[in-house]
């Protein structure tokens, strides 16, 4: 996967806002009155929805998020304004419309499980008025983007007129537009950089059935050659995404498991913009696009996918390059607390791991069991140094952790100079505080700050001192 952190591209998103409100309960009876489940509902929460899930995927990858749309003058609207301000999105280019309703869909979540979902809404298109607005607008500040994405969710907002208005302003500005269509005619989306359609809404489009290689060939090359696009996409659930500019190649989904697909759309569509707008070519945005959608899939309801998350779930399922998984202390401090809203269970050990044998890597492997994640604190080489004495460490500490973070067992690792962890424990805050059972009855450092202390067996006969006096010796 190509790295796009730290990058911060500017896009727009323009398309149908809602809210997506989850009441989480649990179901232990059937009601006396109808033959349906109870649901003894113990939270409630509201995300953004729609358009608005799209702008908080960019927001979790770091991008700067201006949002376009047309809103109503109702508590729903209201609503909305306060959840794009708390993730920090400026709400001026909002176009308030008298009488106009914003969508809410409820879901109940009982056990894990969707039971059942009720909408308040209306789909009528926005007014003339308002979509000469909206245009006006747009045309005002379209070049402040490096990508525009529409996000049509057939709520009224993204008209014939207004589509295809803002993806021809678009096109004479040289900025790409990517679509998340909606309904079975395309031609308002004609000219886009690209679109994202499923299997079936590309079917339908196309009307093709899409059952083999041959059939999804004609689809995908009928939605170039019809509505003009750059690049023709068609994503296709488990099977991944089909790409098609002079060629069709399909880049596999890859993830463990599947809980709720709600929004998938929307990440896709987001972490290809991202990545796009990183100047990234089509192939390495899909591939980001890919690993995006299985986070959020093993999540319930509409998520998004943080940098940390797609790096934690490619290392998952292939373990990456040990130089994603090496961090300095900022990034520590931020993966750390991130985790731990996430409610993942953080071990921490440390040393100075400088000739690397058997008996660390089992320590590593028990370290690791204790939870879900393992972080490392490394030694530098100045620290090793006042350590163990002149003429150490063997190896740069560079060198060490490029080893240590290719290990299965450890999840990342962060270099500290100070003669103890100390700090860096503080910035991580472990659930979990690994050492060597030779600590027995001695004070270990860091233990005030973390929940638990648990001393490890070493490897009998196994250390790095009798494995260089092997070396001095010659044997």
């Amino acid at each position: 996967m190509i790295n796009f952190q730290n990058e911060a591209p500017k896009l727009l998103v323009i398309g149908d806002l809602m809210i997506d409100q989850y009441l989480w309960g649990s179901c232990e009876r059937i009601s006396p009155e109808a033959p349906v489940q109870i649901i003894n509902v113990t939270k409630e929460s509201e995300v953004l929805g729609g358009a608005g899930n799209v702008v908080n995927n960019l927001k979790k990858l770091g991008a700067q998020v201006d949002v376009l749309s047309v809103i109503g003058d109702c508590k729903v609207s209201t609503e909305l304004k306060h959840l794009l301000n708390e993730i920090g999105v400026d709400t001026r280019y909002l176009i308030k419309q008298k009488n106009r309703i914003v969508s809410k869909k409820s879901r109940i979540i009982a056990s894990q499980q969707q039971v059942v979902r009720y909408d308040r809404e209306s789909n009528d298109d926005i007014n003339i008025q308002s979509q000469k607005t909206l245009i006006s607008v747009f045309k005002k500040i379209v070049k402040n983007y490096k990508v525009i994405l529409l996000s049509d969710y057939g709520k009224g907002v993204l008209t014939d007129k207004v589509t295809s208005t803002l993806i021809e302003l678009a096109n004479l500005n040289g900025i790409k537009v990517l679509v998340d269509p909606k309904g079975a005619d395309y031609s308002k989306y004609k000219g886009a950089f690209l679109l994202t359609p499923n299997k079936n809404e590309a079917s339908e489009a196309t009307k093709t059935n899409i059952k083999d290689n041959e059939s999804l060939l004609t689809a995908i090359t009928k939605l170039k050659l019809d509505f003009k696009l750059n690049i023709s996409l068609i994503t296709m659930s488990e099977q991944g995404i089909a790409i098609y500019d002079n060629k069709l190649r399909i880049k596999p989904t890859i993830t463990k498991e599947v809980f709720d697909v709600t929004g998938a759309g929307d990440t896709v569509l987001s972490s290809l913009g991202f990545a796009l707008a990183c100047n990234s070519n089509i192939d390495d945005a899909v591939e980001f696009a890919n690993l995006a959608a299985g986070v959020v899939v093993s999540k319930i309801g509409s998520a998004t996918a943080t940098f940390n998350e797609i790096i934690e779930h490619e290392s998952s399922l292939n373990k990456s390059t040990s130089d994603k998984h090496i961090k300095n202390l900022s990034e520590i401090s931020e993966l750390s607390e991130e985790l731990r809203e996430r409610g993942r269970k953080i071990v921490f050990t440390n040393g100075c791991f400088d000739i690397l044998h058997i008996g660390h890597v089992k320590y590593l492997e028990i370290a690791k069991s204790l939870g879900d994640i393992l972080i490392l604190g490394l030694n530098s080489d100045r620290s090793v140094c006042a350590l163990k004495g002149e003429g150490r460490p063997f190896n740069l500490q560079i060198d060490r952790a490029y080893i240590l973070a290719a290990l299965e067992s450890v999840d990342y690792v962060v270099i500290f100079d100070e003669d103890t962890p100390y700090e860096l424990i503080k910035l991580i805050k472990p659930n979990i505080l690994v050492k060597g059972r030779d600590y027995q009855g001695k004070k270990v450092v860091g233990e005030d700050i973390a929940d638990q202390l648990i001393l490890v067996e070493f490897v009998e006969g196994k250390s790095s001192t009798k494995t260089i006096e092997k070396i001095k010796k010659g044997k």
